[in-house]
């Protein structure tokens, strides 16, 4: 099987880290970045679309077609957001882009970065947790062949890369402390790559993926 992967948010840490796995696994035959502004890849496997609206991807829809993964890393921080800002930005955006790639790809495994402590039960006192969870179940609705919501937690960056929030620029060197205090709370951007990757080639047996599974999917067993 080879991967032809629509991704967003390239032009962010997560969606550029899972795009760099990509470009290196030679599983991956073709990558497609829909981005709001100009990534700046050039590689043999990218085409990029710029689109401004995520939420509503009706006019470059006769682009997507053909296509069997979507790696959906395109995302908003809660900080300063109110609940009806960041429902528009989180809820609304990836589920007018889920709905519209659905329908003309329904035999894609479709991939989620969500986060470390969503509320599935969409009830909790935390709105970010609340509006993720919400996304997650309305995605599993969708007639994909598999839907997956990544939730992970503390990433190390992927050297290299030019999207690295500075937040992580500056606290990175202590990922061991972190790794080995919370080792189900941290993984490498590496390993989020690798197992979307991965279980877009294998399936899984769960659909919430944690930072274990993260962790497991990253080094399955050679094809």
């Amino acid at each position: 099987m080879k991967i032809k992967a629509i991704i967003t948010g390239a032009t962010g840490m997560v969606g550029e880290g899972v795009m760099h796995e990509c470009l290196n696994n030679p599983h991956v035959e073709a990558v497609l970045l829909i981005n709001r502004r100009p990534s700046g890849v050039v590689h043999t496997k990218v085409k990029e679309v710029i689109h401004a609206d995520l939420s509503d991807i009706s006019a470059i829809a006769d682009q997507l077609s053909d296509y069997n993964a979507c790696y959906f890393c395109a995302g908003v921080s809660s900080v300063g957001k109110g609940e009806e800002e960041y429902t528009n930005l989180t809820y609304n955006l990836t589920l007018g882009f889920a709905k519209t790639l659905s329908a003309i790809n329904p035999d894609m495994v479709f991939c989620y970065v969500s986060g470390s402590g969503t509320d599935s039960s969409e009830t909790g006192r935390v709105m970010w947790a609340r509006v993720k969870g919400r996304t997650e179940n309305d995605l599993a609705k969708l007639p994909f062949r598999k839907v997956y919501n990544f939730r992970p937690g503390f990433m190390k960056p992927t050297p290299g890369l030019k999207n690295t929030l500075k937040l992580y620029k500056y606290i990175g060197w202590l990922f061991p402390v972190f790794k080995a205090l919370w080792p189900n709370a941290t993984s490498t951007l590496k390993q989020v790559g690798d197992a979307m990757i991965n279980i877009t080639l294998r399936d899984y047996n769960k659909t919430i993926i944690e930072v274990p599974d993260i962790k497991r999917l990253a080094y399955p067993p050679a094809l």
